[in-house]
């Protein structure tokens, strides 16, 4: 399993990673250091058809889980194309914790903030900015 894939990454997938992970890199657009991360522990073979512990046993047909290498309480829940070479990170898992999550809940709320201004970039701070006009 460790020869080249193509990894994307959901919507659903980023806002969990910023939620409970948090990004290291420190980009706008974190899809990039998932989508690294997930095939970083692909061709190491960190991959699974197994559930983790405590997630639903019935999993859906082409789901693998990728154990993240970064953060190994981090577990990637994928579909995978094996025709393509392709995989599709839906969501992450994460083992059980001990303490509180690394992403502190007021800055995943800010962050809410700021999605709409990823979608229309003249939005900031729940209000529309004025255009300038032109003359």
């Amino acid at each position: 399993m460790n020869e080249g894939i193509t990894v994307a990454v959901t919507d659903h997938a980023v806002e969990r990673f910023r939620q409970r992970v948090g990004t290291r890199v420190g980009g706008f657009d974190i899809r990039p250091e998932i989508a690294g991360r997930v095939s970083e522990a692909w061709a190491a073979g960190r991959v699974s058809q197994t559930p983790p512990p405590g997630a639903s046993e019935t999993a859906a047909r082409g789901t693998v889980y990728v154990r993240d290498l970064v953060d190994r309480g981090v577990v990637f829940v994928c579909r995978h194309d094996r025709s393509s070479r392709e995989l599709l990170v839906i969501t992450l898992w994460e083992d059980d914790r001990y303490g509180r999550p690394r992403v502190d809940q007021r800055f995943t709320d800010a962050l809410k903030e700021d999605d709409a201004a990823l979608v229309d970039p003249g939005r900031r701070g729940g209000r529309r900015r004025a255009q300038p006009t032109k003359r």
